[in-house]
């Protein structure tokens, strides 16, 4: 077996480092050595900074527009989190001369689980502590915390809190799921318990509880008797006669991530989908108005960031035939 993750942490080690970085040479030119199409990638994430690498190595020279002060998407902030500025228009970018659109802005917006007082003060959601950490190194920890959700994400946002904590902060992470089903890795989950931090298993919210200042003060939660029902759908099954109240001043739920489009969309014929994300061909990923490609979290959910890099790589080619005249899309694929 080949230790595959640790190959990948040295490779990208050496590429954070001038004098090791890889910087490819050479592109694949036109007849003129270049194209002149201009191409608009709308988000700066592991899709977005793939798509525009591959369009480059073909010679075009691809224009990326990222709302964050660093491109990197999930990579740096540890959640994309990309907007089109509130001044800039697909429409406004066609009539500067753009030929098409690829639109890669993640999965930037949290979700909160609908229980009583879930936006009480001291309650977020793990995107939003997540880029805060990320962006600023830091985030006001003051109590002790308790996270609800048991994937990856979740032991990333109890992991954070255990640091941005003082010594004495308590950390505990609840999950709907059995220590046998959690989606979290085994590694992640011995990594968090290593730190101090105590996984709970096989609980769910039932309400937030606040003081007479709205400030959060503790959980209540519900044994939960089974997540999926006998289809295999999610249907959480609870005993809402066994409740467990913990005492705590931060509340961080990791219960799913959502898009936030705003007017980016505005006027367009892109069609939106399951979970809100953008429909598009299986093989060419583009979308119902001809100019627009997607991929990325945006396209499939909230997925891996080496998905979201392979996306980018055929939006670039699908891009690169939709250009040029006389090319299909599909044929050779």
């Amino acid at each position: 077996a080949i230790a595959i993750d640790e190959v990948k942490k040295f490779i990208a080690a050496q590429d954070l480092k001038a004098e090791t970085r890889y910087i490819p040479e050479k592109v694949v030119p036109s007849v003129r050595g270049y194209f002149e199409e201009k191409i608009a990638i709308i988000g700066g994430g592991p899709a977005g900074l793939s798509c525009a690498f591959y369009l480059a190595e073909k010679g075009y020279k691809p224009t990326i527009f990222e709302k964050n002060e660093r491109a990197g998407g999930m990579l740096v902030y540890g959640i994309p989190s990309f907007k089109l500025e509130k001044d800039v228009a697909l429409d406004e970018l066609r009539a500067q001369g753009y030929k098409a659109f690829y639109i890669a802005i993640g999965c930037q917006g949290g979700r909160l689980p609908g229980i009583p007082n879930d936006t009480a003060k001291g309650c977020s959601s793990a995107v939003d502590l997540l880029k805060e950490v990320n962006a600023n190194e830091k985030y006001d920890i003051k109590g002790d915390v308790v996270v609800i959700g048991g994937g990856n994400v979740a032991i990333d946002v109890a992991r954070d809190s255990k640091r941005c904590g003082s010594d004495s902060t308590k950390v505990n992470m609840f999950c709907l799921e059995s220590r046998e089903t959690m989606p979290a890795s085994v590694e992640e989950i011995e990594e968090a318990e290593s730190e101090g931090i105590v996984v709970n298993p096989g609980w769910g919210p039932k309400e937030v509880l606040v003081d007479e200042n709205g400030e959060v003060r503790g959980i209540v939660l519900k044994k939960c008797l089974s997540v999926k029902d006998a289809d295999g759908r999610f249907n959480p099954q609870y005993d809402v006669n066994q409740l467990l109240t913990v005492e705590c001043k931060h509340v961080f739920f990791s219960v799913g991530q959502s898009i936030v489009w705003g007017d980016l969309l505005k006027g367009s014929k892109v069609e939106l989908g399951r979970g809100n994300g953008a429909v598009a061909d299986a093989l060419t990923y583009q979308t119902a108005e001809p100019d627009i490609f997607v991929g990325g979290d945006v396209y499939t959910g909230p997925k891996f960031a080496i998905d979201a890099i392979a996306a980018g790589k055929q939006g670039a080619i699908s891009i690169h035939r939709f250009v040029q005249p006389h090319s299909s899309l599909t044929i050779g694929r």
